[in-house]
């Protein structure tokens, strides 16, 4: 986990940190009602049920752990440096910081925002402390302890599935090295308590999405736990894994959420994992493997020049160390476009330019918690340098849900408005916060030649307000790294006729986003159709257009859960809803005979 960085800001310029969802319209639907009846009623029953006094005794199981059998590797970086400021009392977490004194209980404090509570109870410093010696240990049972003595018992937010896997995760990983500072009644404790929630993971409630991630935490802990019980419970979980990472793993190694960020922590999750089986002599099973495989193959694909990866759908880019890790196991070697999409995203790429498109509908129903309704987005390496970019949003800016909304991806958008948006209150609260939004058609046509690629995509999603259909057509030119685009706006075959066309919009305000990665550098021409570019490596690229009104604009970027400031270039213009619109945008390297002034 990384410092915030020092430009970090709490929200958007001139606006409350929490980003408010401007509502499109979108309806909830029929469909919706039976799941928010069953959930109502499961989360009623469950929490009845697990809030009996006696239900902590049928988390016990038969027999106890006298020892820990491995003490696996999470091969995540850690930095140490918030575990030192951990013993020297400050706690920081998702971007928010709270003091305290020496021996103090933070578990019984206020907490600065939710998503520090979040990442407080997913033990998500743990790691850390872990790096700072004997003492960051003994720290680690002090802060373990305290949090049994509050929360042993089950509650809806300490124990929901979520945050108890990430805690299992933590606590399994380093269970052996806590107990090898603690006294033996204290590590039959600390074992015990490992045992109960990892057994708790193997029960109701939990969402689908999230099940591969519950039951390979169930099955960590089921390795760490030494004797009958941990072998109980390991046997348990990974009978139940192989069907879920079915699930949630697809054949071209995407994630079922299309977040590329989903698919490298569950990588990274399933990694630790076969390290815990080895130390424990069994081999991983076959559906383990077989996900692992398909994961690196999709990572490898999504996973950009800048040794990032594509932070689009939910997904943030995470950092080059990180991906590095996650990939570590497979030779590096260059990753050829190949003949199709992964999770959705097709890359076509020449020497100096990648490009990365969103060519598929965002997820929906269980799968759309994370999902953002920004069809045909776009992300751009130049070099090594990514200078297009989007909000990056991730499930981490949850006060941020309007950056899921179209107009903070690289597209285009009719109206400033947006082809979805999330639930929200109190249907968020029991479905979480899904997208919700007509149902979105792309297609896609891919053609290659020698020294040239072109991509056609098209969606329908604006067809129902305003008739238009919207295309993105681009060129690249391999021979001289040159992208050729072209944005069209054309009217639907059929729609519009009969009575609803009396009441037809004439004409729709267009706005095409290019979202810069923070940092990037952008100087307008003198010609006010042309901006150069700049990276972090300095080298200038220019962005052409022939829009009738460019300008450069502020944006915002998340990294990390916090959102950064950022800027983006906005082409602006009308277009008529009973004719063809085109906009077109050039990309290409500074420094030739034809630069503008």
């Amino acid at each position: 986990m990384a410092l915030p960085a020092a430009d970090a800001t709490p929200g958007l310029p001139g606006a409350p940190v929490r980003t408010p969802v401007r509502a499109t319209g979108a309806a909830t639907g029929p469909a919706l009602w039976p799941a928010i009846a069953r959930r109502l009623l499961s989360r009623q029953l469950w929490v009845e049920l697990y809030g009996l006094p006696g239900y902590a005794l049928t988390l016990r199981g038969g027999g106890k752990t006298v020892a820990f059998a491995a003490s696996p590797r999470d091969p995540r970086p850690h930095a140490p440096t918030l575990g030192k400021l951990m013993l020297g009392g400050r706690l920081t977490l998702a971007g928010a910081s709270l003091d305290l004194a020496p021996g103090a209980d933070p578990f019984n404090r206020i907490c600065p925002t939710r998503a520090f509570a979040i990442e407080l109870h997913e033990f998500a410093w743990l790691p850390s402390l872990m790096l700072n010696g004997e003492r960051g240990a003994r720290e680690a049972v002090r802060l373990t302890q305290l949090w049994q003595a509050g929360f042993s018992r089950w509650s809806p937010f300490a124990w929901a599935p979520e945050i108890l896997a990430r805690r299992v995760f933590n606590l399994a990983a380093a269970a052996r090295r806590m107990g090898q500072v603690c006294t033996e009644a204290d590590r039959l404790t600390l074992a015990d308590l490992l045992a109960r929630q990892a057994r708790q993971l193997l029960r109701p409630p939990g969402g689908v999405a999230d099940r591969a991630t519950r039951l390979t935490a169930a099955a960590l802990a089921g390795c760490v736990l030494g004797g009958p019980v941990g072998a109980r419970l390991r046997a348990r979980a990974l009978a139940r894994l192989g069907p879920a990472l079915a699930q949630a793993v697809a054949g071209d190694g995407g994630h079922a959420a299309r977040s590329p960020e989903a698919a490298l922590e569950l990588r990274l999750d399933l990694l630790t994992l076969e390290d815990a089986l080895a130390q424990v002599g069994e081999t991983a099973p076959e559906s383990v493997m077989a996900a692992l495989e398909r994961l690196a193959r999709g990572l490898q694909r999504l996973t950009l020049p800048d040794g990032r990866l594509v932070a689009l759908q939910g997904g943030g880019p995470a950092s080059v160390a990180r991906v590095a890790a996650a990939l570590a196991d497979r030779e590096a070697a260059p990753v050829a476009p190949g003949p199709g999409a992964t999770a959705g995203f097709r890359r076509i790429a020449s020497p100096l330019l990648t490009l990365i498109a969103d060519a598929a509908p965002p997820p929906r129903g269980v799968w759309g918690g994370t999902a953002c309704a920004q069809p045909l987005a776009l992300e751009i390496v130049c070099g090594r340098d990514r200078l297009v970019s989007g909000s990056a949003w991730t499930p981490r800016a949850v006060e941020r849900q309007a950056l899921r909304l179209t107009p903070a991806a690289s597209t285009l958008t009719l109206g400033d408005g947006s082809l979805g948006e999330p639930l929200g209150g109190w249907r968020a609260d029991l479905l979480g916060p899904r997208l919700i939004g007509a149902e979105i058609k792309i297609t896609e046509q891919h053609r290659e030649a020698e020294g040239a690629v072109w991509l056609e995509l098209e969606h329908d999603g604006w067809v129902r307000r305003y008739g238009l259909l919207h295309q993105r057509r681009l060129y690249l030119d391999q021979r001289l790294d040159e992208l050729r685009a072209e944005e069209r706006l054309h009217p639907a075959p059929g729609h519009g006729r009969g009575e609803s066309q009396a009441v037809r919009l004439i004409a729709a305000p267009y706005a095409v986003r290019f979202h810069l990665e923070p940092g990037v550098q952008a100087s307008l021409a003198r010609d006010r159709r042309s901006i150069l570019l700049r990276g972090h490596s300095g080298r200038g690229w220019w962005f052409r257009t022939d829009g009738p009104d460019v300008a450069i604009e502020p944006s915002v970027h998340v990294e990390d859960g916090l959102t950064r400031r950022a800027m983006q270039i906005v082409v602006r213009g009308s277009a008529r809803t009973d004719a063809e619109t085109r906009i077109r945008w050039k990309l290409n390297p500074a420094g030739g005979a034809g630069d503008p002034t």
